[in-house]
């Protein structure tokens, strides 16, 4: 039986365990702190996966990235590698280019039109990124960050970017 904080006596338990409450509270958290980046990111069409690509291209400037790293990079999973550069590539935000050294590797690039996106966006999730978490004072951010990164680093790759090491 679980108490109430306040000391008012057993309350029915919403949750199977305290495993199952974190997870579905780091949900929730999740799909409420994404509302306010879609916002954002919709009146440009595009997607919050599609932003993240153009950002780690940008990271590799001012050379390229093969499709597998760039896919095990994205902050979530992206089945179709393919289809997500092909729709940054037709509004020219992307270019492809064969791998020299394998010509079955293609390799994506930044193009400048992806740049200015990025610069034209960045003030303004700034500003999300404030709304979404600002209101928290800088200790209990890097309080949360630690915990989440505890609590991903068995689900995480030893050697990947989002393991033990800094992101």
């Amino acid at each position: 039986m679980t108490f109430q904080p306040n000391g008012r006596g057993p309350r029915t338990p919403r949750f199977d365990s305290l495993q199952q409450e974190a997870y579905l509270r780091i949900w929730r958290l999740y799909d409420r702190l994404k509302l306010l980046e879609e916002e954002l990111f919709s009146g440009h069409d595009l997607s919050s996966q599609q932003y993240n690509t153009l950002r780690l291209l940008k990271a590799a400037l001012p050379g390229s990235m093969g499709t597998l790293e760039l896919a095990s990079r994205l902050v979530s999973r992206a089945p179709d590698i393919t289809r997500l550069v092909n729709k940054l590539e037709n509004r020219g935000l992307v270019e492809r280019q064969r791998d020299p050294g394998d010509k079955r590797a293609v390799r994506v690039r930044l193009t400048a039109a992806g740049s200015r996106l990025l610069a034209d966006l960045a003030a303004p999730l700034a500003g999300v990124h404030q709304r979404q978490l600002g209101h928290m004072a800088p200790a209990d951010l890097e309080s949360l960050i630690r915990l989440i990164r505890a609590a991903g680093d068995p689900h995480e790759a030893e050697d990947g970017i989002w393991g033990k090491s800094d992101v």
